[in-house]
């Protein structure tokens, strides 16, 4: 009689034990991670894909926004299951991570990126935001109105009265300042080598007249520049998108739809505003990804 009665009890503790542990799977299967690189446009891109899962579904997300190394650590991360999604560029994926020769086309890269990524890691690349941050070149306002140049074409055609600024390495480097030169035929007045964090300042002193930058920089929109555009194609192209498990998908399909609202919304000039606000006024990305969202009609 009391083995049956110590069978029962053991029964019905496991019974209890059992439960107990799947409503802490249950938990867990309600959740996402979602990273990010360590700087202002990602902090605030990550944030936007947060707020969306947040405001559009009923999973919980964790954010492990600012992870050390960028893609060196969050590609292995994802792949590992550590992580469910997070923003990256085309140009890096294309020829950072699976390391391909450039291909000029914006559109085609981003395809043959994805099914690549689809095929190899069982990741699914969302539809692009509308931003490209690539490498580019600023010439002053004033210059550009004057001189009618709106292209790096355009450029080539008044280089000789103008004063090029870039940091020591983009003279070094194989992708760097000879070979864009050649590529548009450029011939500066002169050009000048100084440190990265003095480039605005001296646009700004009017000691150079165009300099590179990324297209997205925040400080772009605070000195009266004009972003040049790489009609021929010398700069490979950083389309931003939503990276995603195809795991993580298929437990959660209705992120698909959601993240993919993000799609076409976002311009260069309005990150580069964004990125403003974080980088030289401290916003929190949070809030200032949030303000857009609602700018944007998306929540």
């Amino acid at each position: 009689m009391k083995i049956k009665k110590t069978i029962v009890w053991f029964g019905a503790l496991g019974l209890i034990i059992g439960a107990l542990f799947l409503v802490g799977c249950n938990e867990d299967d309600g959740k996402v991670v979602v990273a990010s690189k360590p700087h202002a446009e990602q902090y605030i891109l990550g944030e936007m894909i947060s707020i969306m899962i947040e405001e559009h579904t009923d999973i919980e997300v964790e954010r492990n926004l600012g992870i050390g190394g960028g893609t060196s650590n969050i590609h292995p991360a994802i792949l590992s299951g550590e992580i469910d999604i997070y923003p990256e560029y085309t140009g890096t994926s294309w020829m950072f991570v699976l390391n391909q020769e450039l291909i000029e086309d914006p559109q085609e890269m981003y395809q043959e990126t994805k099914d690549a990524y689809l095929e190899d890691f069982d990741l699914q690349w969302l539809e692009l935001y509308g931003f490209n941050n690539t490498f580019a070149l600023a010439l002053r306002e004033r210059i550009a109105d004057e001189q009618g140049i709106y292209t790096y074409s355009d450029l080539a055609q008044h280089s000789e009265e103008i004063i090029f600024g870039a940091e020591y390495d983009f003279y070094e480097r194989d992708d760097g300042f000879d070979a864009l030169a050649a590529h548009y035929g450029f011939d500066f007045e002169r050009t000048v080598e100084m440190d990265i964090g003095l480039k605005y300042q001296a646009i700004e002193q009017e000691e150079v007249d165009v300099i590179n930058a990324f297209s997205t920089d925040g400080l772009l929109s605070a000195h009266e520049l004009r972003v040049l555009e790489d009609d021929l194609n010398f700069f490979p192209s950083y389309l931003a998108g939503t990276i995603i498990r195809v795991e993580t998908l298929e437990e959660y399909p209705e992120l698909e739809e959601v993240l993919n609202r993000l799609g076409g919304q976002i311009s260069d000039q309005e990150m580069m505003e964004m990125n403003y606000r974080v980088e030289e006024f401290n916003e929190d990305p949070e809030d200032v990804a949030r303000e857009f969202l609602k700018e944007k009609g998306l929540i």
